[in-house]
């Protein structure tokens, strides 16, 4: 169902507490955050650095937690069963450079639970789709980054999710891994999947999102249905 709420994060506060000569010095990451991911979206949460979107992406991964709201995947708040449900690339992962390819999405699928026959089935699938069937026997500490978020793509979606979270997925790439990761982005949603991603670059943003929500300040400034040309004017407008 369209109208089907994937995420739904309801007034959420984190705040970043740390230790420093005697005192307690607070940052405030989300201040009252609510939005709402549906099914079938390509939603894209859009913010300058340390406006809270990574905070947000780790608190539907469950890796931290709210100090005050809730937060539901799939009707639910986050948990094991949930989580089953949800692929994730991450801006920053550490990739075991002295693995291949190979060897580290066979590592995630046997996390997965999956059979030898099955394992060796998905994989070559994948591979195949994200054209690295000629790299998996390298070790990643040899591939570029336009490779390297192929493949984390490719560990992604083993499990065949649901909800495909991105944070920053065009960090870091070239013209050419820009327009790939544009692609993937619209083929994936068009075979079903929901899409949540971050970014801070407009105007990729614009050519694949179908909804966004613009934070700043760990305050969720607007969030409206992306139609063309509207989305650096809008993100002015919250940001100025």
């Amino acid at each position: 169902m369209a109208d089907e709420k994937v995420i739904e994060i309801r007034n959420v506060q984190k705040v970043y507490k740390k230790n420093h000569l005697f005192k307690t010095l607070k940052t405030v990451a989300l201040n009252g955050l609510s939005l709402t991911v549906y099914r079938g979206d390509i939603y894209c949460l859009l913010g300058l650095n340390g406006s809270g979107k990574t905070t947000t992406v780790k608190l539907l991964l469950n890796l931290i937690f709210p100090d005050k709201g809730e937060i539901f995947i799939f009707s639910s708040p986050p948990n094991a069963d949930s989580l089953k449900r949800i692929g994730y690339v991450s801006e920053n992962p550490y990739l075991f450079p002295y693995l291949t390819g190979y060897e580290f999405l066979d590592l995630m699928a046997i996390l997965n639970g999956f059979s030898k026959i099955k394992r060796k089935k998905r994989i070559a699938e994948l591979c195949e789709y994200f054209k690295i069937s000629g790299y998996v026997k390298r070790k990643i500490k040899e591939y570029s980054k336009g490779m390297q978020q192929r493949l984390l793509l490719t560990q992604a979606l083993l499990h065949d999710p649901e909800l495909l979270i991105m944070d920053e997925p065009y960090s870091g790439l070239d013209p050419v891994g820009i327009l790939e990761m544009r692609n993937y982005i619209k083929e994936l949603n068009e075979k079903g999947k929901t899409i949540l991603f971050t970014s801070h670059i407009i105007a990729e943003a614009e050519k694949v999102a179908t909804r966004a929500g613009i934070l700043s300040g760990g305050i969720l400034k607007k969030e409206f249905e992306v139609i063309p040309g509207n989305l650096e004017k809008e993100f002015m407008e919250a940001v100025l």
